[in-house]
Formats: structure tokens, C-alpha cells, sequence
């Protein structure tokens, strides 16, 4: 064999033994992708979830779950997941750690002293300890002061209170005397109106109508009614009997003259 022989023979060699390296190295490559690539996974949604369904989804998945800190939050209920790190959807290899803070329910705080406060310094201690006014109702007592809160639901000093909200119950001071409507109907409207004010009322309108029979200037009718409830501030009208001068009947036009 002669020396050019032998070197193409060496070429040869040298070219087959490099494309074996080649596709030795390619295949190489190709298994450690796939390696890691087959061990990598998709992280779950765990927002919103329970603490022991979190778990048991991340220890299913081969993931493990680190619970960073515990925070109040009033969307989620108490041992329930509130955010996560990795977000969902992300790849992950394979027990990888997926960090979550976990809330311990809405915040709880103790409701302040508010009796004898006006609903106005009530808001604003309210405020001060993250609670806030609800439902407010007012009723007549006679040993509150005007404005004055007399009670609270939930009752003071009472602990973990979770709801925001606290319902008032407000003084209206003490109720306005009430006295029973008597009836004027009859009486004349002179000594109607010396009565009313002599006991403190209004004398209102005072409306003539026709007498029907009635003495002229006594009260036909009266508002409000007899029988009925008033306070010390009612107003009263009255329809007095008048001598009503029949009306006019309406002209009538004169006939057109004819064209």
C-alpha cells in the first residue's frame, strides 16, 4: 500500500471516529435535557386553599410546602392560604419549595367603651381601633342624656371580636309630654283660640264654611281629630260655621247679532 493510500485510510478513520464523537456529544446533550426536563412540574393554585389540602396537593406533586408567616386577612378564612411564592403555573423541578403566608382570619380586637359617648366620638374611637359604625337606633329615656349612646352590640370590652361593625343604641333624652286631642267641635272659636293659648298650643288656619245649621262662628270640624295623641308644639285648624253669602250665578253672554 502506498503512502497516499495509507493517508486517505488515516483520514478516513479520523472523519468516521469524529462524527461518532459528534453524535456521541448530541446524544449526550439530548439525554440530560430530557433528564431535566422530566423532572420538572407545574405549580399548583393553592390560593384560597386550606392549609392541609395545601399540603396534601405539594406533597402529591413531590413539592414541599414553607410556611413563611401567619397574617390576618379578612378574605380568607383563618388557616387558609393567602399568597404563594412561586406563583401558580410557573415550572419547578422536582421538590422544590413553594413559600405561602397563611391567614389567621379577620383581625380581632376588643370593642372600646362607647356608653355615654355621642355617636359623633364614637366614630372616631371606632376608627382608632379598626372597627366602624353599623346599624345606629335611638329610643326615649328619660335618664340619658340627649345623643348619648346607651348601649353597643357587641358590649364593651368583649374579645376577638372579628365582624368590623358595631351597632349603637342612642338616648333620645326623655320623651315629650303626650296629651289626649280634646274636641272643640261646637264651641266657639274665640274661646277655642283663649284656650290654646293659654295651654301653650298653635292656633293654625282658621276656614269659613258653610253653617248647615251650626252656630255662626263655633267649630265645625277640627284638625287633628279629637281623641287622638298631640305633643306640647301641635298646631291646630279649625273650620268655623259662616254666614256664606250665596255666589253669584255666572253671567251669560247675549246672543251674537246676526250677519
Amino acid at each position: 500500500m502506498g503512502l497516499g493510500d495509507r493517508l486517505r485510510t488515516v483520514f478516513r478513520l479520523f472523519a468516521l471516529f469524529t462524527v461518532m464523537v459528534g453524535v456521541a456529544l448530541v446524544s449526550a446533550i439530548t439525554t440530560i435535557r430530557l433528564t431535566i426536563h422530566g423532572r420538572q412540574i407545574t405549580t399548583p393554585n393553592l390560593v384560597g386553599v386550606s392549609l392541609d389540602e395545601a399540603q396534601r396537593v405539594t406533597g402529591g406533586l413531590g413539592l414541599d410546602l414553607k410556611i413563611e408567616d401567619k397574617i390576618f386577612n379578612d378574605q380568607y378564612k383563618a388557616v387558609h392560604i393567602v399568597s404563594q411564592i412561586p406563583p401558580k403555573g410557573t415550572r419547578v423541578k422536582l421538590g422544590q419549595y413553594i413559600h405561602v403566608l397563611v391567614s389567621l382570619g379577620p383581625p380581632r380586637v376588643k370593642v372600646p367603651e362607647l356608653i355615654g359617648d355621642t355617636v359623633r366620638a364614637a366614630q372616631i374611637t371606632a376608627i382608632q381601633r379598626g372597627l366602624m359604625i353599623g346599624d345606629v337606633a335611638s329610643v326615649h329615656y328619660p335618664d340619658g342624656v340627649k345623643d348619648s349612646i346607651l348601649a353597643t352590640d357587641p358590649p364593651p370590652a368583649k374579645p376577638d371580636v372579628q365582624g368590623p361593625a358595631v351597632d349603637l343604641l342612642v338616648s333620645l333624652g326623655e320623651a315629650p309630654a303626650a296629651y289626649l286631642c280634646p274636641s272643640f267641635v261646637g264651641r266657639p272659636i274665640d274661646e277655642v283660640r283663649r284656650t290654646l293659648e293659654k295651654d301653650g298650643f298653635k292656633l293654625g288656619q282658621v276656614s269659613p264654611v258653610p253653617a248647615n245649621g251650626s252656630a255662626l262662628d263655633t267649630v265645625v270640624s277640627q284638625t287633628p281629630e279629637a281623641g287622638g295623641k298631640i305633643g306640647a308644639d301641635t298646631t291646630f285648624d279649625f273650620r268655623v260655621a259662616a254666614a256664606v253669602q250665596p255666589s253669584a250665578p255666572p253671567a251669560v253672554a247675549p246672543p251674537a247679532a246676526p250677519k
